[in-house]
């Protein structure tokens, strides 16, 4: 059992970063392994629309010089999917916007390969915008046939600079029911 978040933030240790880490810890508390993966800050190419995925139906994207298609095997082996990212102008990073259309676009082209898994978004705002974010999230876990988690409130946590979501106890709370959930549902539909 594996949990593979995706980090949307140029911010390596930012908001973003602590409010999947709040998540994680309860998901490795129930023994459930996880890792991170650094999107944001990276350069990530964004989606050609040459349907050589569709053509070539090998689970990967035509265009290798990226983490892309390195993070679509972790995805495909994951039982969970979290996809995290600093709220931009009430919507996601560039980098991950752009991750998510290749990597959604090469598990449709395959079979619908993250079918049935588990997906959910977080983001981290200033003030406002985090849940439209969100919801830019959960249409790919939608369109994918995913099971989207939830937990006490909208995933979201509230900090302007580094570090400064720590001060926000609803959402370090809500990331925390959102682990627990996470791993309850792995947990229930886990075959042994």
């Amino acid at each position: 059992m594996n949990v593979i978040a995706l980090n949307g933030s140029p911010n390596k240790d930012g908001n973003t970063y602590r409010l999947i880490k709040y998540t994680l810890a309860e998901i490795e508390k129930a023994g459930i392994r996880t890792e991170i993966i650094q999107i944001g800050g990276k350069k990530v190419h964004p989606c050609i629309a040459c349907w050589k995925c569709f053509e070539n139906q090998d689970k990967k994207c035509v265009q290798d010089k990226d983490m892309v298609n390195e993070s679509i095997e972790k995805m495909i082996s994951a039982d969970a999917i979290i996809i995290a990212t600093p709220t931009y102008f009430a919507g996601v990073t560039p980098e991950i916007k752009a991750f998510m259309d290749r990597a959604f676009f090469v598990a449709k082209a395959n079979g619908d390969l993250f079918r049935r898994k588990i997906g959910a978004g977080i983001a981290a705002e200033r003030r406002a915008g985090a849940v439209c974010a969100v919801d830019t999230i959960n249409h790919y876990f939608g369109i994918s046939g995913m099971f989207t988690a939830g937990s006490r409130y909208w995933n979201l946590g509230i900090g302007l600079k580094p570090g400064d979501v720590v001060n926000d106890d609803e959402g370090i709370d809500t990331m925390k029911q959102l682990g627990e959930n996470i791993a309850w549902f792995i947990k229930k539909t886990h075959k042994k």
